[in-house]
């Protein structure tokens, strides 16, 4: 929970970098940030690794630095809320394929409800190209919560993570730097993409490294349908993105629905 409100907090304040460095830009500024911070925190070591390992790391890498760059193009066209929601087919699809209980079905069955409801509620004029790149970040996802898990077993604390931000931030590097430029140097720039890394980054990947060592894949998926309603909170609070008695709905839903998934988590602990 503490990560679902830390990334979207982070993703509504990345979003007033645009006009500055651009959407890739923003990426660059907070994957850079992030990765300095758990860098000096974990102070990861490659030597003695299995290759295998550090090709999960890779992988992993790989993962975070399209996922955030598709996300982040997503909400330069269309409203937060918006596109966490269509994002969100990701984990939905990780909690059907991996459920093997009815209630867990019950609840993926009524987030969806709630999903269908806030897509529904004041999109008219939706870019078809931002529902594109919240797809494919939404696919990323997905990757996401599955390779997040084996990296968790593989590696102790955060050094998996810290590797694969390595990796993103290399990744990210062409790109944000031809978009943003010499504005990626400003002061107010880095401050806020420092701010937007701790927020959208190191704090959640961690927690939820930590919580993907507790828990299934399948109900973390479940319970991240609470992200919807919390991205739309943020964009209104942050950048003043209007809510509609729809969308208002839909959130409820998706918040019973991570309600009951959570109970659910805590009657079937997972055996590492």
């Amino acid at each position: 929970m503490g990560a679902i409100g830390s990334v979207q907090f982070g993703s509504a304040l990345a979003a007033t970098l645009f006009s500055a460095v651009g959407p890739i830009g923003a990426v660059l500024l907070r994957l850079a940030a992030a990765t300095i911070v758990l860098l000096i925190l974990w102070r990861p070591s490659v030597r003695d690794r299995p290759r295998r390992e550090l090709l999960l790391a890779a992988l992993f890498g790989l993962i975070l630095a399209v996922m955030n760059t598709s996300f982040y193009a997503a909400i330069h066209r269309i409203p937060l809320g918006i596109a966490v929601t269509i994002e969100f087919v990701g984990p939905l699809a990780v909690a059907v394929f991996g459920s093997r209980r009815p209630m867990d079905l019950l609840w993926v069955a009524l987030a969806a409800v709630g999903i269908v409801a806030l897509t529904r509620g004041g999109t008219h004029g939706i870019s078809a190209l931002g529902v594109g790149f919240a797809l494919l970040a939404g696919t990323c996802w997905a990757c996401y919560i599955i390779v997040n898990a084996r990296v968790g077993r593989a590696f102790e604390g955060g050094t998996g993570l810290a590797l694969a931000m390595c990796v993103a931030t290399v990744l990210a590097l062409p790109l944000g730097v031809a978009q943003g430029g010499a504005n990626l140097l400003e002061v107010h720039s880095l401050l806020l993409g420092a701010a937007v890394g701790m927020l959208s980054s190191a704090i959640p990947y961690s927690l939820e490294v930590e919580a993907l060592r507790r828990i299934a894949p399948s109900v973390f998926g479940v319970l991240m349908s609470i992200e919807p309603a919390v991205a739309a909170l943020a964009g209104f609070i942050v950048l003043g993105q209007g809510l509609g008695t729809r969308a208002l709905i839909g959130m409820a839903l998706v918040v019973i629905a991570s309600i009951g998934a959570s109970r659910r988590s805590r009657e079937a602990p997972v055996a590492m």
